[in-house]
């Protein structure tokens, strides 16, 4: 079965950087759109970021500029590196996968299969 494991959350001050890793097994990983969404307290899932099979990207506005997305498809990793952080982007984040077309990063958050989360804080 499908299985993502998000690490490398934590906390950071504003400005500063963190980088999110997502280890994915049990399924073909490299054809499969890949991305990120998050969640904060009280607020709506948010697509962040999401790449395809062929490596092209798409962003949320909010992140563009600050957020990268990148893959290994020789590790079966996801990244999210994120950088001038602020206090807005604190949430649980998610790394999610589907097997679909129109991998954009809006559709995210409705991806079939998601892993546990981790959480980022920016003060």
């Amino acid at each position: 079965h499908v299985q993502l494991v998000e690490s490398g959350g934590g906390s950071a001050q504003a400005g500063g950087s963190l980088r999110l890793s997502c280890a994915a097994s049990g399924y073909t990983y490299s054809s499969y759109c890949m991305g990120w969404f998050r969640q904060a307290p009280g607020k709506e899932r948010e697509g962040v970021a999401a790449i395809d099979s062929d490596g092209s990207t798409s962003y949320v506005e909010s992140v563009k500029g600050r957020f990268t997305t990148s893959k290994d498809n020789a590790k079966n990793t996801l990244y999210l590196h994120m950088n001038s952080l602020k206090p807005e982007d604190t949430a649980m984040y998610y790394c999610a996968a589907d097997d679909l077309a129109g991998c954009l990063a809006q559709v995210v958050r409705s991806f079939a299969y998601r892993g546990q989360g981790t959480q980022v804080t920016v003060s």
